[in-house]
C-alpha cells in the first residue's frame, strides 16, 4: 500500500530528525569499532567509509522522500490572487 502525501512527510520528517541521529551514532560507533579490531585506517579509507555509510542510510527510505519538497499533488488547485 503506497503512502499519501502527508503520511510521507510526516514519516520523512520522523526519519531526519530521530532515525539520522540514531544512524549517525550507529556508524561512528562502528568505524571506532573497526579501528579498534584493525587498527587505525589510513585518512581516505576512513572517509570513503563515512561515504559510503552516508548515502547507505538513505537507499531503504527513496520512496519515502520522492516527491516531498514538491506541492501536494492531492490538493485542490488554488485561484491565483490578483
Amino acid at each position: 500500500m503506497a503512502l499519501s502525501y502527508k503520511a510521507r512527510r510526516r514519516w520523512s520528517l520522523v526519519i531526519i530528525l530521530v532515525g539520522l541521529p540514531l544512524y549517525i551514532v550507529a556508524a561512528v560507533t562502528l568505524v571506532n569499532w573497526a579501528d579498534s579490531v584493525f587498527g587505525r585506517q589510513i585518512v581516505a579509507v576512513e572517509f570513503a567509509i563515512y561515504v559510503i555509510l552516508g548515502f547507505l542510510w538513505a537507499v531503504p527510505f527513496r520512496s519515502v522522500f520522492r516527491g516531498v519538497g514538491k506541492a501536494d499533488p492531492d490538493a485542490a488547485p488554488t485561484e491565483p490572487k490578483d
